[in-house]
């Protein structure tokens, strides 16, 4: 099973916005980056989107590291999501889980790997997460001068 580090981050330009996501893909002396962006999300879509993407560009079953400075992703993932399942998709107080949708999304992506979940401060010392995150900013910021017709 090939080893994968894989380094997200999300971005958007109000919340909801014009939003972004990056991820970089790391495995032996290769890399890839990826990124994309909606022209209406919020920050959590956009760093849930982000992992999504990264998962389903491998090509085979992978131990996967993650490595991202969302901690609603990752706490989501490895401690909420299955009471939100055994719940019929409803938090602890009864409320609909927001962004359903993306988690059932990112459950299926996560399936077919082995995956570790390590958090990382955002906007900080860390190489590949500094690069998400101008790579989901540029991705945020064409959605919006595309909505405006205007550069931003």
């Amino acid at each position: 099973m090939k080893n994968v580090r894989l380094v997200t981050d999300g971005s958007c330009i109000g919340n909801p916005g014009p939003g972004g996501w990056a991820v970089i893909l790391r495995y032996n002396k290769h890399s890839r980056e990826l990124s994309g962006g909606e022209a209406r999300t919020t920050n959590n879509r956009m760093e849930m989107m982000a992992v999504v993407k990264g998962l389903q560009a491998l090509r085979e079953p992978c131990a996967v590291t993650v490595e991202i400075d969302s901690e609603y992703v990752k706490n989501g993932v490895t401690r909420w999501m299955k009471k939100w399942k055994r719940n019929g998709w409803m938090t602890a107080t009864k409320q609909p889980v927001k962004n359903q949708d993306l988690w059932q999304e990112l459950e299926a992506a996560v399936a077919p790997h082995r995956v570790r979940w390590v958090w990382v401060k955002g906007h900080s010392t860390h190489r590949d997460n500094n690069r998400c995150d101008k790579l989901a900013k540029a991705a945020a910021h064409s959605q919006a001068s595309q909505q405006s017709g205007v550069a931003v």
